[in-house]
């Protein structure tokens, strides 16, 4: 699909079409198309990862002055994290101009989440390149500091799995266990099913595409079980 419509879609014009392009220039797709004019979007998203945790410190400094250090910090890693930022590259249908080899790009889960993460970054780094920091921090605000309302309000930014932790120690002299109850799929785009426990009480379950994310929902859901908030 032509950059140019996404260009028109988001509304913004590229003086350097090349800082563009490369922003979707995976490095698998280097490996099959050697003579390519581009190289591939690393530096970019090292470049577009720094101008992104700026942007975002800076306003919520500004914004929320009262705030503590430790907060703020949770706050803004739920906002830059893969996750979230996957889930914004699906919004603006990355995954339509994203330039891969041919394994790479028959990839879903989580394997495309990390790509569509850094394609994100890499774009934010082109943007900064091409039109500066006031540009690039608009690009931000719209798409990426707009979903701070919902990591407010869904607690997006809370490591469920400590709170828990604290929780069950403090009321019932209890360290919660984890356990895998149940697991599928290829190596690489694994899906579990684990139980947290108090004891032998089976409290509640969470899934994940990874241990770590399954353990940390079925901590949430332990929590809004126990009502302990």
């Amino acid at each position: 699909m032509s950059l140019s419509s996404l260009e028109k879609a988001l509304d913004i014009s590229f003086k350097n079409k090349d800082l563009l392009q490369q922003a979707f220039v995976h490095r698998s797709y280097l490996n099959e198309n050697r003579d390519f004019h581009l190289q591939h979007n690393e530096r970019l998203e090292f470049l577009g990862d720094a101008v992104l945790e700026l942007v975002v410190t800076e306003y919520l400094y500004s914004k929320y002055p009262d705030k503590p250090e430790g907060e703020l910090t949770a706050w803004r890693a739920a906002l830059v994290n893969t996750k979230m930022l996957s889930s914004i590259g699906r919004e603006l249908n990355f995954s339509d101009y994203l330039l891969l080899s041919h394994g790479e790009s028959k990839e879903e889960g989580k394997a495309r989440d990390y790509i569509l993460a850094n394609t994100v970054e890499a774009f934010i780094g082109a943007l900064f390149l091409d039109q500066g920091l006031k540009n690039s921090g608009k690009f931000i605000t719209t798409y990426i500091l707009s979903k701070l309302k919902e990591v407010l309000e869904d607690e997006l930014f809370l490591d469920s799995k400590s709170h828990f932790q604290e929780l069950a120690q403090e009321k019932a002299a209890i360290t919660p266990t984890y356990i895998v109850l149940k697991e599928w799929g290829p190596d690489h785009a694994k899906h579990f099913y684990i139980g947290v426990y108090l004891d032998k009480e089976l409290v509640a379950h969470g899934e994940g595409s990874s241990k770590q994310e399954a353990e940390q929902n079925a901590a949430k859901n332990a929590l809004a079980e126990k009502n302990w908030k």
